[in-house]
């Protein structure tokens, strides 16, 4: 097994959107003879773009994934979508490989999302390739993607190889380190050749720099080149490794994946220059645990995806840690306690699933149906040694949208459909909003939501209307008061009395609620207090002014008066609520409104429209900093102003403009729309 594990490739392609990384999978999937023809995004035939969701977007909503040979070497391959809405759980599929192809097509280079997924990449260490991609598209320009991988990224590149010709000329590449020119044949096979006089002394300029970088990180071969000014073929393809294992070289090739043009020398690079799954660094644990990538220690398995498949239902994506699976095995999930027991497994391809017929080893990604308890993150181990992978937590999510029930009386139906998406999706939440009984879906932004609202719709049936965004405006006071709440009833027979005096008054913003028990002389018996609370609470929580939950007031009981027939708990209860509630409206109260603290990536080019956009909706630039080209302008932002931000973005910087939000904090709401909102909610409680 180990000469087979090292000759085994695990990796993903990343890259922001429209780079071409599903295309580039489709031409591996055919050099590999996995599929007999080359799929088209455009055309919705790609193999691993095949949800409709994704045909009619023409791109990647969710990851895909392939198991294939390459000159009888195994490799497994994620395509990790690119777009901002579809990377939230970008962490977990990184975890799952151990090397990344980074896709950047020649048109626009790298972009503000592509130095995000870079960032993601350098934190988990991972080896890395660049592919420039589109070689064959009008614009298309090796060298500004080739610079921008410099300007945005900050990297150290290593040109492998140096295109000759570009759009419709694009007809072949130098090799560097062979010093020898290829080109493309109609099949994909690259034909040896001359290279063109006009390249020659660019190329030679290219390879000095290309061998002193790779002289560079080995001390050994340092040595020699300064000596002897040269390395040979063997010492340079070493010392190649080593840099771009230690993560201080980055390769770039270049090719048309539409056009079938550069398959097999990124086959080649990825086979001689990423990792075996036995050269992962050891696996680190929870708790300073750590489990080596090695066959024969004890088998563990990280959960990093769940999908769901129409025929075998919920498919558990496994990356095997260490050990073997296989099969029938019995497992021990550490992480929620609990045994589960393998039926059979699938390798992936597509849409299509192979079963697994032999155990297999470090680096495998299979699939297994029907876990009963096993949820994304987790870890699975063989009973008795348990190991628990160490993971960063997900990013929270951004944008909120209410959903409702096309047809009145559907509502648990709407419900129960998302649901059954949050296990493939864990960037997704689904809460019931206990104030106003809104189904509330969270996601990383309006398309996200909109995409898990179209897969809920065909896979289940559910009729569903995704409504405005609400926002979660909070009540708050200025001022203090001292007032009575009395309640009395009398019905006949036993009736009901409560009795408390209670001083209201603000607390700082953010401290939230605190109730003071003051009363003295029994004036109020000690099983009736926690009752005047609980009144003020729920009072609190339903609002008084707009129907939003009150905050930061600190509510002091200190006086009263009971009966010893007719007072009762539930009486106190309603006596708080109505003390409460007088109360605040001599507090002069107040709207709050939440403001989110928003980072956006944008080509220093646009900073001037971001700011001022920005400054239109209310918001407070706190600051911006430039790096390599692109420019981080970071905001505090009313959350009302900021909902459809993302389609904002994409008009004002075509597309290349990235942003992040979270929620920060609370502020009171200026008065017109403070106004506004109030006579929103009163409509809506008439309605």
């Amino acid at each position: 097994m180990l000469d087979k594990l090292n000759t085994q490739r695990t990796y993903a392609l990343v890259g922001h959107g429209g780079a071409g990384k599903t295309s580039v999978a489709e031409m591996i999937l055919y050099n590999c003879k996995v599929i007999q023809r080359l799929g088209r995004i455009e055309d919705g035939t790609t193999s691993l773009d095949f949800e409709p969701e994704e045909i009619k977007r023409r791109g990647s909503v969710q990851p895909a994934f392939a198991t294939f040979n390459w000159n009888k070497n195994q490799h497994f391959l994620i395509d990790i979508p690119g777009d901002n809405n579809f990377i939230g759980d970008i962490h977990y599929l990184l975890k799952a490989v151990d090397g990344v192809v980074f896709v950047v097509d020649a048109i626009d280079g790298a972009k503000p999302l592509t130095k995000k997924i870079w960032l993601e990449v350098k934190k988990l260490n991972l080896p890395a390739i660049f592919f420039i991609n589109k070689m064959d598209r009008e614009r298309a320009s090796y060298e500004m993607a080739y610079q921008s991988l410099v300007d945005v990224l900050g990297i150290k590149p290593v040109q492998l190889q140096l295109p000759i010709g570009a759009e419709a000329d694009f007809k072949g590449i130098v090799d560097i380190l062979e010093n020898r020119a290829y080109y493309h044949s109609e099949d994909g096979r690259l034909d040896p050749g001359d290279i063109p006089d006009d390249l020659a002394g660019k190329v030679e300029e290219i390879r000095e720099t290309a061998v002193e970088n790779i002289a560079e990180s080995d001390e050994t071969l340092m040595e020699k080149y300064l000596e002897e000014g040269m390395l040979t073929p063997e010492e340079m393809n070493t010392g190649l490794r080593a840099g771009v294992l230690s993560g201080e070289l980055t390769p770039v090739c270049a090719g048309a994946a539409l056009e079938n043009k550069g398959a097999v020398n990124l086959l080649e690079c990825i086979q001689n220059l990423l990792p075996s799954p036995l050269e992962h660094p050891d696996w680190e644990g929870e708790n300073g645990s750590s489990r080596k990538p090695h066959p024969e220690e004890p088998f563990s398995g990280f959960v990093f995806k769940t999908i769901t498949d129409p025929f075998a239902g919920h498919l558990s994506l496994i990356r095997v840690l260490s050990g073997k699976i296989a099969p029938d095995m019995n497992l021990f999930n550490p992480v929620r306690d609990e045994k589960e027991k393998l039926g059979q497994l699938l390798f992936m391809e597509g849409k299509k699933q192979t079963p697994v017929k032999t155990e297999v080893g470090p680096g495998a990604i299979v699939a297994a149906p029907k876990l009963k308890k096993t949820a994304t993150g987790d870890t699975l181990c063989q009973d008795g040694s348990s190991f628990v992978l160490k993971k960063d937590d997900l990013p929270p999510c951004i944008l909120s949208y209410a959903l409702a029930a096309e047809v009145k009386g559907e509502e648990d139906k709407v419900f129960s459909a998302v649901q059954r998406l949050l296990d493939e999706d864990i960037n997704l939440k689904l809460a019931r909003n206990e104030e106003t009984g809104d189904m509330l879906l969270s996601g990383m932004g309006q398309l996200h939501i909109e995409t898990a609202v179209e897969k809920a719709r065909r896979r289940y049936k559910a009729n569903i209307v995704l409504k405005t965004p609400k926002i979660p405006y909070r009540e708050t006071i200025k001022g203090r008061a001292e007032i009575q709440g009395r309640y009395k009833k009398q019905t006949g027979g036993r009736g009901q009395f409560g009795d408390c005096w209670i001083r209201l008054e603000p607390r700082q913003r953010g401290e939230g609620y605190e109730f003071e028990d003051a009363i003295v002389g029994g004036a109020i018996p000690r099983q009736y207090i926690p009752a005047v609370d609980k009144g003020i609470q729920e009072s609190a929580a339903k609002g008084v002014i707009a129907g939003y939950p009150v905050v930061d007031f600190k509510v002091t009981l200190y006086d009263g008066s009971y009966h010893t027939v007719d007072s009762s708990e539930m009486a106190f209860k309603i006596a708080g609520s109505m003390a409460f509630k007088k109360a605040v409206e001599q507090c002069r109260p107040a709207l709050l409104e939440p403001i989110v603290i928003v980072q956006v990536y944008v080509p220093d080019e646009y900073m001037g429209d971001v700011i001022g956009d920005l400054s239109s909706k209310r918001g407070k630039v706190l600051g911006s900093d430039s790096d390599k080209g692109i420019t981080e302008v970071r905001a505090h932002v009313p959350m009302s102003e900021i909902l459809q931000y993302a389609q904002d973005l994409r008009s004002m910087t075509g597309g290349q403009g990235t942003f992040t939000m979270e929620f920060d904090h609370y502020e009171e709401c200026p008065a017109p729309i403070a106004e506004k909102v109030i006579a929103e909610s009163k409509d809506h409680s008439t309605d």
